[in-house]
């Protein structure tokens, strides 16, 4: 992915109220290529790791997966102040890390040289940084580090893991694709498929049609988003919203949107794959982000070049 154009943070953004905002905190990993200096970390130990940190403190770090979402995100909120100045329903980012506070300048410095609009940067040292997301109300959460996913999940916010890899840089709008079971709805129709087979989870879906399926771990953070978008027309919006799903439409399709229509959650498209491979599919919509429990999907979206982050259930 080509080097974005390097810019100054304008001092002028409007700061964020995060009780109102949609807060996004990610960690360094996730933003910014550090497979290298992880690595670094660890066969030769926190010491040359801020040594090679310290001594590299003006060299901009490599845009990783997570990159171009956030700058997506920075995209709509310039359209929403352009549209209403005093707006407060914001995106607010947070970078969270696990990096010590004296290796940090180079983070800071990488996120000026881009134009980065993070509100709050964490350096958290040899800590679970997870344990302050509540407290700055962190409605999703992006790490390279499952464990630090894991604790998310558990506290109850809206989180993924994020793999390094090369991805396409995604023109605007904001394009965000979500899987369906295990991520914006419950694993209930998961768990019968794999006790009874598809057979009994088309026969179980039938029967519960009319009931909304539970809430998966992605459904706070896709409601706030939902909550952005009702902003604009259709025709304005900068920011377009996929369900992309093995589900069957013919069998099993009717009770999704029955549950997303029951939320009052708008979803601009949605393909039932009926089992088919999503990566085609994703590859045309070319997401900024894309959330799946399955890390098959996940391997197919990598390999289209889609940037993707896992949503564990296994946890």
């Amino acid at each position: 992915m080509a080097e974005p154009e390097s810019t100054v943070v304008n001092p002028s953004v409007k700061q964020k109220d995060p009780s109102k905002a949609l807060v996004i905190a990610v960690t360094t990993r996730a933003i910014f290529n550090l497979e290298e200096e992880h690595q670094l970390y660890l066969e030769k130990g926190k010491e040359e790791y801020v040594r090679h940190q310290q001594a590299n403190q003006d060299r901009p770090l490599p845009p990783g997966t997570a990159f171009a979402f956030i700058q997506a995100v920075q995209y709509v909120n310039k359209k929403i102040l352009e549209s209403n100045p005093a707006e407060e329903d914001l995106f607010d980012i947070l970078l969270l890390s696990n990096n010590s506070p004296e290796s940090g300048v180079r983070i800071i410095n990488s996120a000026k040289h881009y134009g980065l609009e993070i509100s709050k940067f964490c350096f958290v040292s040899d800590e679970d940084s997870t344990q302050y997301l509540k407290s700055h109300g962190v409605k999703l959460f992006l790490s390279a580090d499952r464990t630090d996913v894991c604790n998310a999940l558990r506290r109850g916010v809206s989180a993924a893991l994020v793999f390094q890899q090369e991805v396409q840089a995604p023109s605007t709008p904001l394009r965000v694709a979500f899987d369906g079971d295990a991520v914006l709805f419950s694993d209930e129709t998961d768990q019968v498929f794999r006790e009874q087979g598809l057979e009994g989870a088309v026969q179980y879906e039938r029967a519960m049609e009319a009931v909304p399926m539970g809430e998966g771990p992605m459904k706070a953070f896709a409601m706030h988003l939902g909550k952005i978008h009702k902003k604009f027309n259709r025709e304005e919006c900068p920011i377009r919203t996929y369900l992309v799903t093995a589900r069957s439409g013919r069998d099993m399709g009717i009770r999704a949107i029955k549950t997303l229509r029951e939320w009052g959650l708008a979803i601009d498209e949605a393909f039932f794959m009926d089992g088919a491979p999503k990566g085609p599919i994703l590859a045309q919509i070319q997401p900024h982000i894309f959330f799946d429990d399955g890390l098959h999907n996940i391997q197919g979206a990598q390999d289209m070049g889609v940037p993707s982050a896992w949503v564990p259930s296994c946890c």
